[in-house]
This record gives C-alpha cells, structure tokens and sequence, in this order.
C-alpha cells in the first residue's frame, strides 16, 4: 500500500512539474528557461525537482512528448471508435483555431527555439518523431472520411500534408503577430473544402 501511495505521489508530482514548466516555456520560449525559472514555478527545491529531472533540455522533451500523446490519443480514439467524420474534423480545426488565436498559451516559440539550436542526430530523430505524429495521426483521420465515403479523394497522402503545412504556415505567421480570426476562418474553410471536394478530377492531375 505505502509503494503504491509513493508511486502515486511521485506520478503526481512528475505531472505537476511538467505542467508548471509547460507554463513557462509558453511564456518565454526555450532559449531563455533556467532550471531556477522551473524552481520557481513549481515552487519545490532545487533537489526535489533533480530527484526527477537533471536538465532543461530534459524537461522541454518530456513536455513536448505528454503534450503530444494527450492531444494525438484524442482524435485516435476518436477514429477508433468510428465517430461521425465531420464532426471529428470540424472539433480538430476548432482547437487549431483555438490554439493559433492564443499562441500565448502555445509550445510553438519554444518549439522552434529549441530546433534551431539542437542539430544533432538524436535531436534530428526527435523532431522528425514530432512530424510523424502529426503525419499518422492525420492520415488516419482521413482515412476515417474516406471509410465514411466523405472524402472521395483517393490521394490521401497528398491532403495530409497539405494540411500538415497549412497549418503549420498559419502558426508561423500567427507567431509574427499578423494572424486573425478571419484569416483562420477563411482558410480553414478552403481546407475543408478541399478535403470534402467531391470532383477531384484537378486535383489528381497535379
């Protein structure tokens, strides 16, 4: 009972500081973070934050990695459990709309910060872990479409990334400071359109 109440606590204090540090590396990047910054936050000594972590870099991973697998597991349970393709598509663009009008509250800055000044190997297979994430969690939502007869277009690899990279471009010019409600609405519509097209005749011939 005591080993079971001690793995609970540990657990829960290992969640407690990957919230704490999340909050951080949103407000202020990567770049910039101290492990005293994280101290401070989680308020907890300098040793009891060491008993779980020795490192920012450590720390920035296991965020990334939490944050993904929370946000990734959602939209496969969803495919999973077969729900109505629409709707799963339209709550997916809603929480990226949700996450590009407030990048305040976003990974992204610190994301970036943190790619352009790790290049090693592992930091290479790090990344591109991040990008197939992203790339099969897609696919697989798509492909629930196309099972539902919503998406006729069978270049589903295609539509992926171009959902992958629009996105991805939206971030980066909401990040600059320039984006706006509209400019979301706007393309998330197009995206939809193109992801709905029932004559697919153009886009095949590209």
């Amino acid at each position: 009972m005591t080993r079971v109440s001690n793995e609970a606590m540990r657990k829960a204090k290992y969640e407690l500081i990957l919230e704490k540090a999340r909050l951080v590396f949103c407000r202020k990047g990567y770049a910039g973070v101290t492990m005293k910054d994280i101290i401070e936050e989680c308020e907890i000594s300098r040793g009891g934050i060491y008993l779980y972590f020795s490192s920012v870099e450590e720390i920035f991973k296991d965020v990334v990695l939490s944050r993904e697998r929370r946000k990734f597991e959602g939209i496969r349970d969803s495919v999973h459990q077969n729900v109505d393709f629409l709707e799963l598509l339209d709550a997916y663009f809603l929480t990226q709309k949700k996450r590009l009008l407030n990048m305040s509250e976003s990974l992204l800055r610190a994301m970036y910060e943190y790619h352009f000044t790790h290049k090693s190997e592992a930091d290479f297979a790090f990344r591109e872990a991040q990008v197939d994430n992203i790339r099969n969690t897609l696919e697989e939502m798509l492909s629930l479409g196309v099972k539902q007869n919503y998406v006729v277009n069978p270049n589903i690899d295609a539509l992926r990334d171009h959902m992958m990279f629009m996105i991805e471009g939206l971030s980066v010019y909401s990040l600059l400071g320039g984006l706006t409600e509209a400019n979301v609405d706007e393309q998330f519509k197009q995206l939809r359109a193109m992801i709905l097209a029932k004559d697919v005749s153009y886009e095949n011939k590209l």
